[in-house]
């Protein structure tokens, strides 16, 4: 497991049904340092559509920055950058939490991200987050579904 850590606590309180939330036009930023404060409160979170979700900021710099950060280091030591939009969403909550620690990793645990919506979650009333709601711009965001397509994801 490296680092020095065995197996990690198990939770203790009473289990409590999900929240599920749908990142359809939530700014992915906003958007994951709001969860990751819900999930570092003991809150379970299911995010759906993450690749609906948007980045902010130029297209030309948005693009730069995913493909610099995908060609980084090597093919076996890493740092390994993802190229699907629900692993995009994880992996940027997991900047937000203290993911080397155990009450990170623990609270990293409880978040599960989807592309669109699962057949088990369909039944399941959806929130928004209303501080991570993207405002009105002159040139539309890029979408993480955009993105993705260009890294060369394909699902």
């Amino acid at each position: 497991m490296g680092r020095g850590c065995g197996s990690l606590p198990e939770a203790k309180e009473k289990e409590v049904a999900p929240t599920v939330v749908d990142a359809s036009g939530l700014v992915l930023g906003r958007a994951a340092s709001l969860i990751a404060k819900r999930l570092l409160n003991g809150e379970s979170i299911i995010v759906v559509n993450a690749e609906k979700s948007i980045v902010i900021g130029a297209r030309r710099q948005v693009l730069a920055h995913y493909t610099a950060a995908r060609a980084r280091g090597s093919v076996r030591s890493g740092p390994h950058f993802p190229r699907y939009p629900d692993r995009i969403f994880r992996r940027t909550v997991r900047g937000m939490l203290p993911h080397l620690k155990t009450r990170g990793k623990v609270a990293f645990r409880r978040l599960e991200v989807h592309i669109g919506v699962p057949n088990q979650w369909k039944s399941q009333p959806t929130q928004t987050i209303d501080g991570a709601k993207a405002r009105p711009a002159l040139c539309p965001p890029m979408t993480l579904e955009e993105i993705s397509r260009l890294l060369g994801a394909r699902w």
